[in-house]
């Protein structure tokens, strides 16, 4: 037998370049408010020049200079206070759509991976993916750009208006820059290490709640609230402790980089006072150029806290470009379709262990053949592998030895959308979703109408209870359904599989948890859905498969028994047993 083959990780590879890949479905919205941000970019720079201005025409007495100076800033003011609310609507509604269309792929990849993929993850995790990770992205693609744009162009900018007021004091400012440079490139690749560990912790921590929240009735039933808090608890503390070193990061870098800038503003004052005196250098020229080099050291500053954020969501797209990347072990669709389709179902010499748990074979050389329109019972104690041989038929998992077959194709070799299509399944909790009783129904058959829902509800026997609602098919179950009780949400799962009309049914479990009336109601509908279907049914209640055309028994993963209920009873077998033990039970 082959070995289980673990699911495929694909290395993510993550580089600015991808990052701002991203967005680039929104480089019209973002060109336009670049132009927006340019424009507001060189009106900033016209301040210091107009202080230059305005100081020296004051010290000349020149009150003409003065006034003409004041109206031209109050005009670049109203440029510029324009020019930021567009280029600010501009960005933040590229990101938004970025993040948008972000999540939906994210979704969709998600939707489209095996099921021993979810088997190995938590779904905390994921759903951190979804909102936490891409959030980070978020401003990455947008709002940061054009803050690296804007700062940039103030940087550049002036830059050369300070080498146009004074080389010589430029050339002695920037000196501070090389040092600062080199440590903001070190700075932050230890911050995308320490943001890529806060993002993980944050993910524990969202893992803990979303399991204490989704199980609050036995939280609630084994008093363990405070045993939850303290859970959650150690898990966000955990966090903190990261974000906490990356703050100390972030503080000693700061400290490191203003000490530069504050220094080297003091040696530009000493030295621009001496020109001064000197006559090389007039009062507006130097705050002028102390102004200018301040909006450089500003910017330079934001570019470094820019650098920062850019390695923080490398840590975040990290995650979420592997889960972008990586190719379903199982395509959710892609292959053969059948023109029709019987129900003949074939099992020959299949081997199965979960990708979780390579090594605990669950399935060892099972040869079935099960006829169309047959019912087959599969029986067995817990852990036989009843169920798995359910799941398989619907190709959540692939054998790693031997062959499934349907009307004598492989199913590997059909479009796994279809097989789905053509096989219903009432299991012994159904999932329903938080929506409309009709809603659920008609998931069985998308755009079915409301007669047909009606319809399939009434063969299930769940109209009555449904129209006993004051909303009747519009009530709301609640999430996964707690509003219902169990035969009723058992009775509008099989609602959803009468309206889907499959060719091949499996019941798991379906009416193990239920009252005797429910399951009356229950096995009255199923007996309806039955007819004229290739059935399979897994159960641990015997008095289930009674009326099967045959039951299987298996144990250890293997059918150690194999005919209708009268001849296993006649034998000294392991059906015997368990049908004598449970009624002894009872």
């Amino acid at each position: 037998m082959e070995k289980a083959p673990k699911s495929p990780r694909v290395a993510p590879k993550v580089t600015l370049r991808r990052l701002l890949s991203l967005a680039r479905p929104e480089v019209p919205t973002l060109g336009v408010g670049s132009f927006f941000l340019v424009i507001g970019a060189l009106m900033g720079l016209l301040y210091p020049l107009a202080m230059r201005q305005i100081i020296d025409a004051a010290s000349a007495g020149n009150r003409a200079l003065i006034d003409q100076t004041a109206l031209g800033i109050g005009a670049v003011v109203a440029i510029q206070s324009v020019a930021m609310a567009l280029r600010f609507y501009l960005f933040s509604t590229a990101g938004e759509r970025v993040v948008t269309r972000l999540r939906q792929k994210l979704f969709a990849s998600l939707m489209s991976q095996e099921v021993a993929f979810f088997d190995e993850r938590k779904t905390g995790e994921l759903t951190n993916r979804l909102a936490s990770d891409t959030a980070v992205l978020q401003n990455t693609v947008s709002t940061n750009i054009s803050m690296v744009l804007r700062n940039v162009a103030q940087a550049l900018g002036g830059i050369g208006m300070l080498f146009y007021t004074s080389p010589r004091l430029s050339l002695l400012m920037l000196a501070v820059v090389p040092p600062v440079a080199v440590g903001g490139v070190i700075y932050g690749r230890r911050v995308r290490k320490l943001s890529k560990e806060v993002q993980d912790a944050l993910a524990v921590s969202n893992e803990v709640a979303e399991e204490s929240l989704s199980g609050v009735r036995t939280v609630r039933s084994f008093a363990a609230e405070k045993s939850e808090v303290a859970r959650y608890t150690s898990a966000v503390e955990k966090s903190f402790q990261i974000s906490r070193r990356r703050i100390r990061q972030s503080s000693t870098f700061m400290a490191i980089a203003s000490f530069g800038g504050f220094a080297a503003s003091v040696v530009v004052l000493w030295y621009g006072g001496r020109l001064m005196v000197n006559g090389v250098l007039t009062v507006g020229g130097l705050a002028s150029f102390m102004l200018y080099s301040t909006t450089v050291a500003f910017a330079l500053g934001a570019l470094t806290d820019l650098w920062a954020d850019f390695m923080r969501a490398s840590g975040a797209a990290e995650r979420v470009f592997e889960l972008l990347d990586r190719p379903p072990a199982i395509p959710a669709s892609g292959g053969e379709r059948l023109a029709s389709t019987e129900g003949r179902v074939q099992l020959q010499e299949v081997h199965f262990s979960y990708p979780a748990r390579a090594d605990v074979p669950v399935l060892q050389g099972i040869d079935l053949n099960i006829e169309p329109g047959e019912v087959v019972a599969i029986v067995g104690p817990s852990g036989a592998g009843k169920s798995t041989i359910a799941s398989m038929l619907g190709r959540l998992y692939d054998p790693q030895g031997g062959r499934i077959l349907l009307d004598g194709k492989d199913l590997k070799a059909l479009d796994p959308e279809w097989l789905r299509q053509q096989i219903g399944v009432v299991a012994q909790e159904p999932l329903l979703f938080s929506s409309s009783v009709a809603d659920n129904i008609r998931y069985g058959k998308a755009g079915a109408s409301d007669a047909e829902v009606e319809e399939a509800a009434r063969a299930a026997n769940a109209h009555d209870f449904i129209t006993r609602f004051p909303e009747s098919y519009q009530t709301l179950v609640g999430e996964r359904g707690v509003q219902l009780s169990g035969g009723q949400k058992q009775r509008v799962a099989i609602a959803r599989a009468v309206l889907k009309d499959p060719r091949l049914l499996i019941l798991d479990e379906a009416t193990s948890a239920l009252d005797a009336e429910s399951e009356h109601l229950v096995k009255d509908a199923l007996e309806r859905l039955m007819k004229g279907r290739t059935t399979l049914i897994i159960a641990h209640r015997l008095s289930t498969v009674m009326g099967a055309d045959r039951v299987l028994v298996l144990e250890g993963g293997k059918i150690v028994q194999s005919g209708s209920h009268s001849t296993l009873m006649g034998q000294d077998g392991l059906y015997r047993r368990l049908v004598e033990r449970q009624f002894v039970a009872a």
